[in-house]
């Protein structure tokens, strides 16, 4: 018979157990800290630019937003999308859509303070949303009696809009009725563009010719000589001094102010088109081409710098700048929107000497997603103060003396204003 001695030895021997089976094991401690690691979420993923985003159709135009950091876009189908972008990895998101266009839409554009969203389109109306709320706020059904091609805001209350047929109609949103309809041109409006002083509106067309209007006084005043090729854009550059026109031959036409009637300068661009132009600074400018590559260009001295971007071997649609100058946007018939990095463009300084490049050399990159090595960004692209250079450059410019016409094509003679 046990003793009230052993009960009590046998009690403590089991608590004794018990305790050591409670005492945690250091490894195991190890183990949940290693998994409570595992769980916690990884940090995002920063981008030097916002991811691609993709569509279900061809995206015609783009527009940013003048403050925030979204972008709409206008499809072949007659839809719109509001998207806010980012550079985080997951928070490029779209915030609505529309499909009040019955056709294709052809042209998007904010208003001033960012509240508004024009579009015109294929269907011949133009539509004004909200943008906050992405409904529909005002409709022009059959603005004009073709398809509408061109849009331009003038100000808050003046709408400027070009169609396939060559016609021009400057609309007083208030009333919702047309102040100007005049018709200049054979063959449909590509770009409108107006001078600083809201008073010389500049038509592009596939005529061939460039249209100048007073809206001040509302009247036309000339078109420009005939041109090779369709002129597809029109860009006021040089502080107001120059327009430039692109064309779907690859040649930029440049025009002094004032002398509307005939070029001053013509610039053959190695390209199959310039489809679109839009200035980044007083002088360079982003073109897009139907081989699919964003050229930066400048204009007097006229030299192609480097290639932007690309959407390889597909059409581009349309480019646009964002509100802070960092980030250019392309569309093409892959069905993406792209975004590139251009935040240094402006920074850039292109001598008047002309070097000698070679033959069927490729592009230079200009940013890191551009077609070759990001590496060399703006290489041999900047003024260099190294004497050497300045001797080595001399030298070659006495070598060249004989032979200067064997220039690259993508030279110009012309030099600065």
């Amino acid at each position: 018979m046990a003793t009230a001695q052993d009960v009590d030895e046998e009690v403590h021997k089991v608590k004794s157990e018990d305790e050591e089976d409670n005492d945690p094991d250091p490894d195991d401690e190890g183990s949940e800290e290693e998994d409570a690691e595992e769980k916690e979420p990884k940090e995002p993923k920063v981008r030097d630019t916002p991811e691609d985003i993709h569509f279900d159709a061809i995206v015609n135009t783009l527009a940013f937003h003048p403050k925030e950091d979204i972008i709409a876009a206008g499809d072949i189908d007659g839809d719109i999308y509001l998207y806010s972008y980012s550079c985080t990895e997951g928070e490029t998101k779209e915030l609505w859509s529309s499909g009040h266009h019955l056709k294709s839409c052809r042209k998007v554009a904010f208003s001033k303070d960012g509240r508004s969203l024009f579009s015109v389109a294929k269907d011949k109306s133009v539509h004004i949303m909200d943008v906050e709320a992405g409904k529909l706020i005002k409709r022009i059904t059959k603005a004009h009696s073709v398809p509408i091609n061109a849009l331009l805001l003038v100000d808050e209350n003046v709408l400027a809009t070009g169609d396939d047929g060559g016609t021009l109609k400057v609309w007083d949103m208030r009333k919702g009725t047309a102040i100007m309809d005049l018709k200049h041109h054979e063959d449909f409006i590509s770009e409108i563009a107006i001078d600083s002083a809201k008073k010389i509106l500049l038509t592009s067309s596939g005529d061939g010719t460039m249209g100048v209007f007073n809206i001040k006084r509302r009247r036309f005043d000339l078109v420009s000589e005939y041109q090779s090729g369709d002129l597809t854009s029109v860009s006021i550059v040089k502080r107001g001094r120059k327009v430039i026109c692109g064309s779907s031959d690859g040649t930029i036409f440049i025009f002094n102010w004032d002398g509307f009637g005939a070029t001053s300068d013509r610039f053959f661009v190695q390209a199959e088109s310039l489809d679109c132009i839009v200035p980044i600074t007083d002088s360079l400018v982003c073109a897009a081409s139907m081989d699919g590559v964003i050229r930066a260009i400048n204009i007097l001295p006229n030299r192609v710098v480097g290639s932007v971007g690309q959407h390889k071997g597909e059409p581009i649609e349309e480019i646009a700048r964002s509100h802070d100058t960092r980030f250019l946007a392309s569309s093409a018939h892959d069905q993406l929107v792209k975004f590139w990095d251009i935040s240094k463009l402006p920074e850039l300084s292109v001598s008047d000497y002309r070097k000698r490049k070679k033959k069927h050399g490729k592009l230079t990159s200009l940013s890191k997603k551009a077609v070759g090595n990001g590496d060399n960004f703006f290489s041999g692209l900047m003024d260099e103060p190294d004497t050497q250079n300045k001797k080595d450059n001399t030298k070659k410019e006495d070598d060249d003396d004989d032979d200067d016409d064997d220039d690259d094509d993508e030279d110009s003679d012309s030099g600065s204003d």
